[in-house]
């Protein structure tokens, strides 16, 4: 007789919510009852809203990152919008007209060097800032990269605190300062 596998803790559901969040989940199996307690010293009160009335651009190829980078962004009151590789970055940037984008550079169909040269040949993009998140750390890849048009460069794994004060000091240039960071 077969036994079935029993269930070894609650299920966790997501969702796409395409122009409202990056994803919104629900836990099953908790056994929470409509009437629930807040925790001693939270209210029931909403965060504040922190937008920041800017938009980024992430473009990686694997979705851990585009998640992991997005949300924390989002944290911070960015508004987000995703590409998974640079031929796609042109276009959703060319839509959205993002104040920063963040790329990789190792993607399928078209690297971040190649979409970086791209972008910077658009008119309406040129002054953009473009940051380099990738794993790959040698100084030929930075210089590479830079020469591209790219504005920073951090490598992965990412440290948040580096990406935020760069992200921080590129927004509060002047718009037409394309030099690199």
């Amino acid at each position: 007789m077969r036994r079935q596998p029993q269930s070894r803790g609650p299920a966790v559901k997501g969702r796409a919510q395409p122009g409202l969040s990056l994803f919104m989940t629900t836990v099953e199996g908790f056994g929470f009852s409509r009437e629930w307690e807040i925790m001693p010293g939270m209210t029931a009160e909403l965060p504040q809203d922190n937008e920041t009335g800017q938009t980024i651009l992430v473009v990686d190829d694997m979705s851990d990152n585009l998640i992991l980078i997005s949300l924390s962004l989002q944290d911070l009151g960015y508004r987000v919008v995703t590409a998974t590789n640079g031929a796609d970055a042109l276009n959703v940037a060319k839509l959205a007209r993002p104040d920063l984008i963040l790329m990789d550079i190792a993607m399928p169909q078209q690297d971040g060097l190649a979409a970086t040269r791209r972008i910077r040949e658009e008119a309406e993009l040129q002054t953009v800032p473009v940051v380099a998140l990738t794993a790959f750390d040698t100084d030929g890849f930075r210089q590479a990269a830079f020469d591209a048009g790219f504005n920073g460069y951090l490598t992965k794994p990412i440290d948040f605190d580096r990406l935020r004060n760069l992200i921080t000091k590129l927004l509060a240039r002047d718009k037409g300062n394309t030099t690199r960071l």
